[in-house]
C-alpha cells in the first residue's frame, strides 16, 4: 500500500509542478530555473530509490538507511509543496505558504523529538480470572525496535532501557521485529545496550526477524538468519517463546504465557485483515484453559483466532506502528492504518478478552513519527470478584 501511495503521489507531484510552472509562465511570472530543476529532482527521489534497488544485489543495513533518508527527503520537500499548490490554486497563496511552512516544521519535529521521545502508556487489566497472587503484577511491553535503522542506536536504546527500568516492572514482554533485515544488526554494541534492561524479558519473533526480507538469500539463508536472531536474544538473557508456553508462578498461583512466532509463510499476507492460524491447536496443546493466559504475538490479526481457541485473556502485539502517523483528536485517534487493519493501535476489548497493539519504538520506511509516538506500555493486573 505504501509503495502504491508513493507512486500515486510521485506522479501527482510531477503533474502539479508542471501545471504550476506553466500557469506561472502564462501569467508572466518567470520561475527560477534552479527552483524548477530542484522541484523535479525531488519529485524523482522515489524513482532514484527504485533504480538503486534494481542494480543492487543485496539490501544490507547501509542501503536500507539510504532508502529511509531518501524517502524522508521526498516527504519533506514534496508534500508541503503540494499543499502550497493546492491553496495557491484556490487563490489563497499566503495561506498555502503558511500551512506548507507549518507542515515542514512539523515534519522536522517528527524527525527529531517525535522520533525519539518515548511515551509511557499505563493500562490496567481487570479480570476475575487473574490469580490472587498476581493481583498487582506489573509488566512492560515494547515492540518493533528495528535496531538496524536507528539513527543513533546508543542514545535511543539507552533511553529505551532507562525508560523501562524506571518503571520497575516485574517482567518485560517484547512482541517482535527486533531487527530490520538481518541478524548482524544485533552486534555486540546493540546487545550490550539491550542487556541494560533489568527485568526478565520474554519475546517473540516478528516478520522482520525471520530473514525473509534479505535479497541475497544465497549468502544469508532466511532460516539461518532467523535462528541467529533467536540465538542472540537468548545470549542477551531473553527468553524467546517459539510457539510455546511457559508458566509464571507466584506462590501457589500461576498464569500461562504463550508466545507465537511469526510464520514466514505469511510474509506476503502480513497486512491482510485476517490471517490463518491452523497451528494454534498445537501451540496451545496441554495449556489448561482454566489458567489466565497472556499471549504474545507480533501481528494483531491473530487475536480473533486466539480468542476462538479459548485463550488470550490478554493478547499483546505490535507490527503496525500506526504507520508512524496518527491524528489524535480523541481516544485512539486516526491513522492510515485503518485502511489495512481492523485492530491497529491501543486497547480492544471483547468479552473477557483484551488485545493491546503497541505502537513500537523503532521506525521503518522513513525516520519520523508523527502522532504515533514511540511507546512503552506498563500493564497492571487487577483481580476483581
Amino acid at each position: 500500500m505504501l509503495l502504491t501511495l508513493t507512486l500515486i503521489l510521485t506522479l501527482a507531484a510531477f503533474a502539479a509542478d508542471g501545471f504550476h510552472f506553466r500557469r506561472q509562465r502564462r501569467r508572466g511570472t518567470p520561475a527560477c530555473r534552479a527552483f524548477v530543476v530542484w522541484a523535479f529532482a525531488t519529485d524523482a527521489l522515489p524513482l532514484v530509490s527504485g533504480a538503486v534497488g534494481l542494480v543492487c544485489r543485496d539490501n544490507g543495513p547501509g542501503l536500507m538507511i539510504f532508502y529511509m533518508w531518501l524517502f524522508w527527503a521526498w516527504i519533506l520537500f514534496v508534500i508541503p509543496r503540494l499543499l502550497y499548490y493546492l491553496f495557491h490554486f484556490l487563490k489563497l497563496p499566503r495561506t498555502g505558504l503558511l500551512l506548507a511552512g507549518a507542515l515542514t516544521l512539523f515534519l522536522l519535529w517528527g524527525t527529531t523529538f517525535g522520533r525519539t521521545r518515548i511515551r509511557v502508556n499505563r493500562v490496567e487489566i481487570r479480570s476475575d480470572r487473574i490469580p490472587e497472587a498476581f493481583d498487582g503484577f506489573r509488566f512492560a511491553q515494547f515492540s518493533d525496535a528495528h535496531v538496524g535503522t536507528l539513527v543513533n542506536p546508543e542514545r535511543e536504546l539507552t533511553r529505551l532501557a532507562d525508560t523501562i527500568n524506571a518503571l520497575r516492572p516485574d517482567a518485560v514482554f517484547f512482541t517482535g521485529d527486533l531487527v530490520n533485515i538481518r541478524s548482524a544488526e544485533l552486534d555486540e554494541r546493540t546487545m550490550s545496550l539491550l542487556r541494560r534492561i533489568e527485568a526478565p524479558v520474554w519475546s517473540v519473533t516478528g516478520n522482520h526477524d525471520v530473514g525473509t526480507y534479505i535479497r541475497d538469500s544465497i549468502r544469508y539463508p532466511a532460516a539461518e538468519e532467523a535462528r541467529k536472531v533467536v540465538e542472540r536474544q537468548r545470549a542477551m538473557g531473553w527468553c524467546v517463546l517459539e510457539d510455546t508456553t511457559v508458566y509464571l508462578r507466584r506462590g501457589t498461583d500461576s498464569l500461562s504465557l504463550t508466545g507465537i512466532s511469526f510464520d514466514p509463510a505469511l510474509r506476503k499476507r502480513r497486512h491482510d485483515r485476517h490471517l490463518p492460524a491452523d497451528n494454534l491447536p498445537t501451540i496451545y496443546a496441554g495449556v489448561p484453559a482454566s489458567l489466565y493466559n497472556i499471549t504474545l504475538v507480533h501481528v494483531p490479526q491473530l487475536w480473533e483466532p486466539v480468542m476462538a481457541a479459548g485463550y488470550g485473556d490478554l493478547t499483546l502485539s505490535g507490527h503496525v506502528h500506526a504507520m508512524q502517523m496518527k491524528i489524535r483528536p480523541r481516544g485512539r485517534g486516526w491513522s492510515p492504518a485503518v485502511w489495512l487493519y481492523d485492530h491497529w493501535s491501543g486497547r480492544y476489548d471483547e468479552g473477557r478478552h483484551t488485545l493491546y497493539v503497541n505502537d513500537g519504538t523503532g521506525y521503518v520506511a522513513y525516520p519520523m513519527r508523527l502522532g504515533a509516538w514511540p511507546e512503552v506500555t506498563l500493564f497492571t493486573l487487577k483481580r476483581c470478584e
